[in-house]
């Protein structure tokens, strides 16, 4: 009999390879899906759809009953909200219950995996990964939360995945960089250096799969592809496999902050969050995102598959095919 997993989340860029990797690994794929989500892509895969209420434990504790879920993952958070309560009501108050009503259930789950962020341990301040929670952004804290609420939760059969920077097909944010590029313009923040980590969704996606069937539990994972790179490597990558020559502009810190700030207040009257946020340029200003991976490949046999250039040219080839490009 197959394991059935629901992923919340599903209709988003990580949750679509995580449904492509759960089937391909013969899995049961149940997903949450709200009314307003777009599901076009989603056409033709094989998963059965529900529609969960993140705010009534009763009604997540019935579900779990009916479907008689083997795995649960919670892939489902904001990374985009209009303040503080938002963030932390999206991504900690319906994380914790989801997993409460898990184990208030008379059907007991064998595994609850938890999509935090590298975000939710902040840049290092040194290049030594002591796993300190010093979160730098509202969507950072409120991953971080999420994750001691489900420390304290009894018999949760728990593995907490911090994945860095995330790229690869259907991806919109580092699109935004790819696409100016193919455009003629190459654009950095300041001229600060910085340490970069990445990863594929792809290698994301298939050691979260992977390690449901593990016998690991009470974990938290950094992840990434075990690289360090420069803030100017991303779009060398992108240059070369779009072989462009753009013209590269470094705008000062000062207009960044400046023009973050005007974004935020002036879409904040049409309740709308701007891609460019204070909260971003918090992320993509701090000097180290880099993660030691040593953990989960001693754990689960955590292998990367891709680098950052072979990565981004699948990536690249793929916005192509699909005409985002």
């Amino acid at each position: 009999m197959k394991k059935r997993v629901l992923i919340t989340g599903a209709t988003g860029f990580v949750g679509y390879h995580l449904i492509q990797a759960a089937l391909t690994s013969n899995l049961e794929v149940y997903i949450n899906v709200r009314k307003s989500s777009v599901v076009s892509h989603l056409a033709g895969l094989d998963v059965t759809r529900v529609e969960l209420d993140f705010e009534s434990i009763y009604q997540l504790k019935q579900n779990i009953e009916e479907n008689k879920y083997h795995y649960i993952i919670h892939a489902a958070a904001t990374t985009k909200a209009k303040n503080r309560e938002e963030y932390f009501n999206t991504n900690a108050t319906y994380t914790r219950n989801l997993a409460v009503a898990s184990t208030l259930s008379t059907h007991k789950i064998e595994k609850f995996e938890f999509l935090s962020s590298l975000a939710a341990r902040g840049p290092l301040k040194n290049n030594i990964d002591n796993n300190l929670s010093n979160p730098v952004t509202n969507y950072g804290r409120s991953k971080a939360l999420a994750e001691t609420y489900l420390s304290q939760i009894l018999n949760l059969p728990l593995i907490v995945f911090r994945p860095t920077a995330v790229y690869g097909p259907r991806e919109k944010d580092i699109f935004i960089l790819i696409k100016g590029i193919n455009s003629g313009f190459e654009l950095h923040a300041g001229k600060q250096e910085q340490q970069l980590s990445f990863i594929y969704v792809t290698d994301l996606a298939k050691v979260m799969i992977e390690a449901l069937a593990s016998d690991v539990v009470n974990k938290t994972y950094n992840l990434s592809d075990g690289n360090v790179y420069s803030k100017f490597s991303l779009a060398a990558y992108v240059r070369k496999a779009l072989n462009k020559k753009p013209v590269v502009l470094e705008v000062p810190m000062p207009i960044i902050r400046g023009l973050a700030w005007t974004l935020e207040k002036t879409l904040g009257f049409f309740d709308k969050v701007p891609a460019l946020n204070i909260d971003k340029v918090n992320e993509i200003t701090a000097a180290n995102w880099i993660c030691d991976i040593d953990k989960v490949q001693k754990d689960l046999g955590f292998v990367p598959q891709y680098q950052l250039e072979t990565g981004l040219n699948e990536t690249i080839a793929w916005y192509k095919e699909n005409k985002w490009l």
